[in-house]
């Protein structure tokens, strides 16, 4: 599983963050180690991640700021918190903040390595979901491969833009779609002009989906969209 797989480190603490870096490298993981949050948020804004290790307590960014900011980016990469914090309030805010795990300082590299792993397995789970291409959408059935949105026998070819988010609705279902991870996904580029865009393609597609009313693409003030089939 270690193969390819690069994790974003964040650890104030010299010592512990050289230990821990040093420790995942052995164990065949690519592993970047960060000074402070400011630099984690940084690091992971320029690259590609699999996984965050991220410690709480932090300066300039602690690591909550760090996994919010990260969470508008990209909801779906995996982020375990490294803490001396056992409150069960800590823990619960640590998952409010879109954590995947939560690890208690003192910890074994055996317990540390256990959960990543475990946390990576989900993930790659999670990201079958992602290779998906043919989806029921209430009354309509979409072929992202072909690009045909059908309802009955009429047929509607979508454009690249059309079908490019359709799919990232359909594989997110329910949840709330982050505006800025839409625009990063499908034009790279979440500035003004993409996101206008944007907004001309979803109103295409709410005209596309129309026939069926139990499906919704609803505006979440401050946030994105949310695809919901009403059952």
């Amino acid at each position: 599983m270690q193969k390819n797989i690069k994790i974003l480190l964040a650890e104030d603490d010299t010592n512990l963050g050289n230990l821990l870096c040093d420790y995942l490298k052995a164990k065949g993981y690519h592993t970047i180690l960060a000074a402070n949050g400011e630099e984690a948020f940084n690091l992971f804004a320029k690259g590609t991640y699999n996984l965050c290790l991220l410690d709480v307590m932090m300066p300039i960014k602690d690591g909550y700021a760090v996994a919010k900011e990260i969470r508008k980016i990209n909801d779906k990469i995996p982020i375990i918190f490294l803490t001396a914090k056992s409150m069960k309030e800590d823990k619960l805010l640590g998952f409010e903040t879109g954590a995947d795990d939560y690890i208690t300082k003192p910890f074994s590299m055996e317990e540390l390595l256990a959960r990543i792993s475990a946390v990576l397995r989900r993930s790659i789970d999670d990201n079958k979901e992602q290779e998906q291409t043919n989806f029921i959408i209430g009354k309509y059935t979409f072929d992202y491969n072909k690009r045909i949105l059908q309802i009955g026998e009429e047929l509607q070819k979508l454009t690249s833009k059309e079908n490019d988010l359709l799919r990232l609705f359909c594989i997110n279902e329910g949840k709330v779609l982050e505006r800025t991870y839409a625009l990063k996904a499908i034009w790279e580029d979440d500035n003004y002009f993409n996101a206008r865009s944007m907004d001309v393609y979803i109103a295409k597609l709410r005209k596309h989906l129309c026939k069926d009313e139990s499906i919704e693409i609803m505006n979440i003030h401050g946030r994105g969209f949310q695809f919901i089939i009403h059952k």
